[in-house]
């Protein structure tokens, strides 16, 4: 029997007054920790052309810090949606979904997504998104300036779901640690992977990863403690860490369940020596 996944949801509100200031919230030149509880009603964004929907912004390009990727969590009441979502024609993006029943079209072909559901928007998508089911849709949107490159294909559009895929084992883990792989690594069309790290209780990163790529890191499923630019810090499931290029990282899954998150990087590319976006 496949293990039973969680898929944390944000659903806003407010703290009450009585409430203590000090929180987790981290901002380095770094790295940043954004905590669920900072996702409250007062920080929600709207987008042009959506209706009945609002999103938390995670991430977004800043210079100095990242600056490949926005990512957002978008909240789609039924009967929300959108038929102009992207105003980006060079905007490749993935949807992940966290609760609710959303579906999207792509050249008239429709797909109903749920809790683990993967889309794949390549850039110029021809695609829509409603809810057409009766309660509230919630799901990430990954976006990032497609960089194509001669003589490779654009990538095509793909729908995939957690449950289908088997977790790929680091190798001398035994499966404590573990990546579920929604796009062939092999595959240099893409020029970002989204994925879902699975670390078992003990699990850990032994070592301070220090490497090119950029990071967003949403927490799904279970809490442990990371070691980021060599500071510890405690995150659990609903929040959400963004790191710069060469951040040292690791962590450490210390139990009692899973410690599971959603993973961006940027990769397959020559740096940019001319500005963001060029090779």
């Amino acid at each position: 029997m496949p293990p039973k996944r969680s898929y944390y949801a944000p659903t806003g509100g407010l703290p009450p007054q009585t409430q203590l200031l000090t929180d987790r919230a981290v901002f380095t030149t770094a790295y940043a920790v954004i905590p669920k509880g900072t996702m409250s009603d007062i920080v929600t964004s709207f987008l042009p052309h959506w209706e009945g929907t609002r999103l938390w912004v995670l991430s977004r390009p800043l210079s100095g810090f990242a600056e490949t990727f926005s990512q957002y969590i978008m909240e789609v009441q039924p009967g929300g949606g959108s038929d102009r979502p992207e105003s980006d024609a060079e905007a490749e993006g993935v949807l992940f979904v966290v609760e609710g029943e959303p579906t999207v079209r792509v050249d008239g072909a429709a797909h109903t997504l749920k809790p683990g559901g993967y889309a794949y928007l390549p850039a110029g998508s021809n695609w829509t998104l409603r809810n057409d089911s009766p309660s509230p849709a919630r799901f990430h949107w990954i976006r990032k300036a497609y960089e194509p490159v001669p003589g490779l294909d654009k990538p095509e559009p793909l729908f995939l779901d957690e449950a289908d895929i088997a977790p790929t084992p680091m190798p001398g883990t035994n499966g404590a640690w573990a990546t579920t792989r929604f796009v062939d690594p092999a595959d240099l069309r893409h020029d970002m992977h989204v994925t879902i790290v699975t670390f078992q209780p003990g699990g850990s990163i032994p070592f301070a990863e220090t490497h090119v790529m950029e990071h967003g890191l949403y927490v799904l499923e279970g809490k442990a403690v990371y070691h980021l630019n060599g500071d510890w810090v405690e995150v659990e499931a609903g929040d959400y860490m963004w790191l710069r290029a060469f951040c040292p990282q690791a962590c450490y899954a210390g139990g009692p369940g899973p410690f599971r998150y959603l993973l961006y990087k940027d990769v397959n590319r020559h740096m940019a020596l001319r500005g963001a976006g060029r090779g």
